[in-house]
């Protein structure tokens, strides 16, 4: 890892208040201009500000990465992206949790409303629609702190990978490639890939057959996924020329039964690459350990990996 790489990862771990993404963008619009690229913020809907780095429209790739701290939770978001129904089955069970949650908040508040207007001698209809909206405020503030409560004060995977493969590769590539690619540091992925959407709708007619690779937790686990969408199966062959499975490493090149929740779903080329471990009970690749304090692994093997794959890449393009 690179002493800039290194800087971003011991000081700019946490990137979710205005202050926090400030300081970042502005970090990286410096990094990109030291590297001999152009830079510019393209704002998006509900705020989003995402770091465009070169000319999407000339370059034959995108590479892209989300930038934005996702909120601590008490359980981690577990992904198995080639067996949906593990998946399925864990997305319902967390919903039970944050149901059973919002419920007790909303009943806790709606019993302290009619406490106060039984002592207070108040009307049944005032005491009703106080109690109801007691319900709602619960609701909405338990919902609060699931979405967008305190950041997660540790993202070594999720996305401070992502981020320091992109710086990496952005350093690696040789001046006369530069141009090649672009690079996009989306924002509100955890929101719920708003900045992708945006950068999407404004960029469409360039980005339609374009392939696109979002690197997305990218280092826990030794098994490197790539899920292609439909568009974006005409790059299989170079992608299986610049990413080779190795002693250290499998590399899963996937187009069916494979399912990645994040920016690249915006992109009708978008290929998501993510790092997974395998279990023997659940016989499946897996993520965890996000969104949780025990989000520390960050491997730099996998990070020299995927960077020197994506710079042959951009020689098979």
């Amino acid at each position: 890892m690179t002493e800039a790489s290194k800087y971003v990862f011991d000081n700019f771990h946490i990137r979710k208040t205005k202050k926090q993404k400030d300081g970042f963008i502005d970090h990286i619009l410096q990094f990109a201009k030291d590297s001999g690229y152009s830079a510019k913020v393209e704002k998006g809907s509900f705020g989003a500000r995402n770091i465009v780095i070169g000319d999407p429209a000339s370059a034959k790739a995108v590479y892209t990465a989300h930038y934005d701290t996702c909120p601590r939770l008490p359980f981690p978001n577990f992904i198995t992206p080639k067996n949906f129904f593990y998946y399925l089955v864990y997305q319902l069970l967390i919903t039970a949790v944050l149901l059973a949650v919002l419920f007790v908040v909303a009943f806790g508040l709606a019993y302290v409303a009619d406490l106060i207007c039984d002592a207070l001698a108040i009307g049944e209809d005032l005491a009703g629609l106080l109690s109801y909206y007691a319900w709602l405020l619960g609701y909405f503030l338990a919902f609060f702190l699931f979405m967008s409560g305190p950041a997660n004060k540790h993202t070594a995977n999720d996305n401070t990978s992502g981020v320091i493969t992109l710086m990496e590769i952005m350093q690696a590539l040789p001046d006369e490639k530069k141009n090649e690619i672009a690079f996009v540091f989306f924002d509100l992925e955890e929101m719920g890939l708003f900045g992708s959407s945006g950068f999407a709708s404004k960029h469409k007619k360039e980005m339609k057959d374009k392939l696109l690779l979002n690197f997305d937790c990218v280092s826990d686990g030794n098994t490197i996924l790539f899920a292609v969408k439909n568009a974006a199966k005409k790059y299989i062959p170079a992608l299986e020329k610049s990413f080779v499975s190795n002693e250290n490493f499998t590399v899963d090149i996937a187009s069916k039964g494979v399912f990645y929740p994040s920016d690249q779903a915006n992109f009708k080329a978008g290929v998501g690459v993510a790092a997974l471990n395998y279990s023997k009970k659940l016989r499946a690749l897996y993520m965890d350990k996000i969104h949780t304090a025990k989000d520390v692994v960050f491997k730099e093997e996998n990070i020299e990996f995927l960077t020197s794959g994506a710079i042959r890449l951009c020689d098979e393009l």
